[in-house]
């Protein structure tokens, strides 16, 4: 396959230990918090709401530890990829890859339909211009403009390298921080556990909302896998890779109890059923100022930056992965031979990103769950690779090597299975129409485009350079 052949895998390891701590941190706190904490809330209660990203969290450590040993063992680009072709072969790494990529695509497409929506709460009377009705709300010309601005400003900063990227992710993240450590101290001085009732969410049944939330967790958690897509990148002794990763999970579960916690403490029932973005307004009732509620939308801005950047990193590098071994056409392997970024498929994530502004407002949740159901099939691959190679490979060199392995995998698996199970039909969280064929149509198409290039470049292309990537990793794991 003379196209792909010619571009070999020249990305260069620049990332330090900061730089990959803020990429997973910042990916898995982007903007979803500021918009959905209340609806959380009312679903299953605030002390629901907080059991929900516990458990969620607890599923995610687990997965998040099977990573950690892979990612450490096979630090190549494509994370997933490269794990599940080790483990099951061709075919399967493809379907894994395909469908964390969808989870990546929909978190990009979310932050560009966050964007113009956050602005709307700055700026009131900014969305002008009629364009069409979707699910009962009005698209706006200056609305859809905003998020595809945000999208096309995205995409150059990834198009000029990775070093941009994590400087940006850095600084961002650090904002974010600091405005979250604020609100959680606020309401834990000024806020009232009388607001926090109900607890649980009785008329709707206590399992069912807890559920409802749950099946959010995945969406929310996803970034930590960025680490992994982005291993051929990273300046780090391969076993700090691991450890990296986990601190980034642990981190963002306590993130997200304390704004709910926070949230709950600040706002009773009604100020909740009042309110379009509660965390804000709960700043707002924290420090008795409208700044204050301002600072913390700056704060959602600052993560729907984070969030984007870093899926942009993940997104592209899955694609690039998939292209350069012969899963995907080839064109989309092509490196910038100055930046060494993979341009080509940097520019179809921000194509399909300026899309998503265009569905409106009703696209954020759709997105949310569609995207959430390909990330845990993703999981899902990736524990059974971990239980299939600590089998059938029991002597690899594995730097971050996990304590209760077998009972580690067996877990992930069987939760991952159980996230799974949430979303299908007869689940009380069961995917819609419109997201069955969102997810549908995405499956479809990773097919369509697979089955081109196994015919174009041929199976053998694949497995040959599927087995420079796991001899190069091989090479490298004492580190």
């Amino acid at each position: 396959m003379n196209e792909t052949s010619s571009t070999e895998t020249h990305l260069t390891r620049v990332l330090a230990r900061k730089d990959v701590l803020a990429l997973a941190f910042g990916a898995m706190i982007g903007w979803g918090w500021i918009v959905l904490t209340g609806s959380w809330i009312q679903s299953a209660g605030s002390l629901g709401a907080i059991t929900a990203f516990l458990l969620g969290g607890v599923v995610i450590v687990l997965v998040g530890l099977t990573y950690a040993e892979l990612a450490s063992a096979m630090p190549q680009v494509g994370g997933e990829h490269v794990y599940s072709y080790r483990a099951m072969g061709h075919f399967a790494s493809f379907l894994c890859t395909w469908a964390i990529t969808l989870g990546y695509v929909s978190v990009v497409a979310f932050e560009a339909v966050a964007l113009p929506t956050v602005v709307e709460h700055l700026f009131p009377d900014y969305a002008v211009g009629q364009l069409w009705t979707i699910a009962g709300w009005d698209v706006k010309a200056t609305w859809v403009a905003v998020g595809v601005a945000g999208s096309v400003v995205m995409m150059a900063i990834n198009y000029l390298g990775v070093r941009t990227a994590a400087l940006v992710q850095k600084v961002v993240t650090l904002l974010i921080l600091a405005v979250g450590i604020m609100f959680i101290s606020g309401a834990l001085f000024e806020g009232s556990t009388t607001t926090m009732d109900p607890l649980f969410n009785v008329e709707e049944g206590v399992i069912g909302g807890i559920m409802t939330v749950i099946i959010m967790v995945p969406f929310m958690f996803v970034g930590f896998d960025v680490i992994p897509q982005a291993a051929e990148e990273i300046n780090l002794p391969f076993k700090e890779i691991g450890r990296v990763l986990m601190i980034s999970v642990i981190l963002a579960v306590f993130w997200y109890a304390f704004i709910i916690l926070g949230t709950a403490l600040m706002l009773d029932p009604a100020a909740l059923a009042e309110s379009s973005l509660a965390v804000p307004d709960a700043m707002q009732a924290a420090f008795q100022a409208p700044w204050a509620g301002n600072l913390m939308i700056l704060a959602g801005i600052a993560g729907i930056i984070t969030s984007w950047n870093a899926f942009y990193i993940g997104g592209s590098r899955a694609i690039y992965a998939l292209a350069h071994s012969g899963m995907l056409p080839a064109f989309l392997a092509r490196l910038h031979p100055r930046h060494r970024t993979p341009t080509n498929a940097i520019l179809l994530m921000g194509l399909l990103s300026s899309i998503a502004p265009f569905f409106g407002r009703p696209a954020l949740v759709w997105l949310v769950v569609a995207g959430g159901l390909g990330i845990v099939i993703a999981y899902l691959f990736v524990s059974l690779s971990f239980v299939m190679l600590r089998r059938r490979e029991p002597d690899l060199a594995r730097p971050f090597r996990v304590r209760r392995g077998k009972t580690v995998g067996a877990l992930s698996v069987i939760l991952s299975l159980a996230l799974v199970g949430m979303y299908l039909p007869g689940s009380p969280s069961a995917l819609s129409t419109i997201e069955w064929a969102m997810f549908a149509g995405w499956m479809l198409l990773g097919l369509a485009l697979y089955g081109w290039s196994r015919a174009r470049y041929g199976v053998a292309y694949s497995d040959t350079m599927m087995q420079r990537e796991l001899a190069g990793a091989e090479s490298g794991a004492g580190r």
